[in-house]
């Protein structure tokens, strides 16, 4: 300890722990450009940052923000959480090109996964991102869960492990450094660690049977990146959620599992860290547990963040709560990333894309693949219906914060580009059969859910509906579990543009 704070008070090695303090964290920011606190956080050590919705306008205007990051830093860590599907930043305002998880592993193609997430990443590295938050290798066992549900390929252990492998080589494929999440397994939570923190009470073996397996496979494919789970597992660690555990974190992930690439936090404010251990404790613990990034930027995105953080970790080398050794090895570890991410770009030709497509995100690459793969997961019972001026009435959940209420979803539009004479209207929770069938009136009555089976009042709704008007047209654009209902019940495994247009062609006769 004599010596580690004899290191630590000369000023040379001052100056390198608040360049690695600074390396570690990957902070989120207000506007559609770098502003100038970033740019100069950067130049002083900063080497990642964090995308949201709130960045991107457009594709040419996020390409003109990544270059102005990399103008001040070459190697900068462009982050984001692009899933595809319902979880979208790129589209965030029209829904996604790509279908999500539950749709591929719904078709069980991977194959098609591996082009699917290649074709994605290609539309990210044209635009500058070179990290995302992404794949979720989460098995969705519990199928009440409030947070992963479509996020996931599935409940079935092997499927999920073999399309999180194939997401992960398509995503890399194309220069794009892939975060497989959310270690050790998300899936069989009833709790949204957005709100608080939730429990697993499995044992060691179904863990190791269940959960880990996609993430083994993720690793044996080269996933760069793993995020860590704000959730407490008691057969791995009694005490302290997954982010914050050395057993789970350096334990199990590094030495036990091989792990040696990134390992990044999930959003550090959530409520299950932020609400027990705050941002900069939690922060201190986490990279001390063997985490190497911090994310945090989703809510909490300004210079004074990211200040506090800063001197939160560098005051714990000092005090001897953080060993400088393991500060400077996470700050090594996000820098070879960087550096990965650079020569990728370069191997990777700007501007190549599959043969018959058109560069650029704005005229919609990827639409073609990712329409594909949504027509392909689509699952029809019943029979066509006879269209007299539908009337789309979609059922309105409470989004979670992962994907959040800005971004479109439904059949309406994608119906209504196909059959003119279609009307529509959104109803939220607290909306009785009775308003619908009455707007409805003689229409043909198409109704949009979302996890019906997770809302008893929208399911209660549905049974109305259906029960007064038998020939009503039922779409669930979340997790199918309930029987088929209606005269033609579609379940599109996800919420996304194309899959509304999926389901649209179908409705339509297409």
């Amino acid at each position: 300890m004599t010596v580690l704070a004899h290191r630590v008070t000369a000023s040379d090695s001052n100056d390198q722990v608040t360049r690695d303090a600074l390396a570690v964290l990957q902070p989120g920011f207000e506007g559609t450009t770098a502003p100038d606190w970033l740019l100069r956080q950067a130049g002083e050590g900063l080497t990642a940052v964090g995308l949201f919705g709130r960045n991107i306008a457009s594709p040419e205007q996020l390409a003109a923000l990544t270059a102005q990051l990399r103008a001040e830093r070459d190697d900068v860590l462009v982050a984001i959480d692009e899933e595809g599907g319902d979880v979208t930043r790129l589209e965030v305002r029209d829904g996604s090109s790509f279908p999500g998880n539950l749709a591929l592993g719904a078709v069980d193609d991977t194959d098609l996964t591996r082009e699917v997430a290649r074709e994605l990443g290609r539309r990210l590295a044209e635009c500058g991102v070179n990290l995302n938050w992404a794949p979720s290798a989460d098995v969705n066992s519990n199928p009440d869960n409030p947070v992963i549900g479509v996020r996931s390929f599935g409940a079935d252990t092997d499927l999920a492990a073999r399309h999180t492998a194939a997401y992960v080589r398509g995503l890399q494929a194309a220069g794009v450094a892939a975060c497989t999440k959310h270690f050790p397994g998300h899936g069989d939570t009833n709790v949204d660690s957005h709100h608080a923190l939730p429990r697993i009470d499995a044992d060691l073996d179904t863990l190791y049977a269940r959960e880990l397996v996609p993430f083994k496979a993720a690793i044996a494919a080269g996933t760069k990146a793993v995020m860590s789970a704000h959730i407490l597992v008691p057969s791995l660690d009694p005490t302290r959620p997954a982010t914050l555990s050395p057993q789970i974190l350096t334990g199990l992930l590094r030495k036990e599992l091989g792990y040696e690439g990134l390992i990044v936090t999930d959003g550090m404010e959530m409520n299950a860290i932020a609400g027990t251990y705050g941002i900069e404790r939690g922060s201190v613990l986490a990279i001390a547990a063997g985490a190497d990034a911090i994310c945090v930027g989703g809510g909490l995105a300004d210079e004074a963040t990211v200040l506090r953080l800063r001197d939160a970790l560098v005051e714990a080398v000092r005090e001897g709560s953080l060993p400088e050794e393991r500060l400077a090895d996470a700050a090594a570890r996000v820098r070879a990333l960087a550096d990965w991410t650079r020569r990728s770009r370069a191997a990777v030709a700007p501007g190549a894309h599959q043969e018959g497509s058109a560069p650029g995100i704005s005229t919609g690459i990827g639409i073609d693949i990712g329409l594909t793969a949504a027509r392909r997961a689509v699952r029809a019972t019943g029979k066509p219906v006879h269209l007299s001026r539908p009337y789309v009435a979609t059922l309105v959940p409470v989004a979670n914060i992962a994907v959040g209420d800005e971004t479109p979803w439904g059949v309406a539009a994608e119906l209504a580009a196909l059959v003119p004479d279609t009307d529509a209207a959104r109803f939220p929770e607290g909306s009785s059969a009775a308003d619908i069938l009455a707007a409805a009136g003689d229409r043909t009555l198409v109704a949009v859910v979302r996890d019906a089976h997770r809302h008893p009042w929208m399911a209660e709704v549905l049974d109305a509906l259906v029960a007064a008007r038998p020939d009503t047209v039922v779409v669930e654009m979340g997790l199918p579990r309930a029987e088929p209902r209606g005269s033609l019940y579609i379940a599109t495994h996800g919420a996304s543009r194309v899959c509304g247009r999926a389901a649209a062609e179908i409705i339509a006769g297409c």
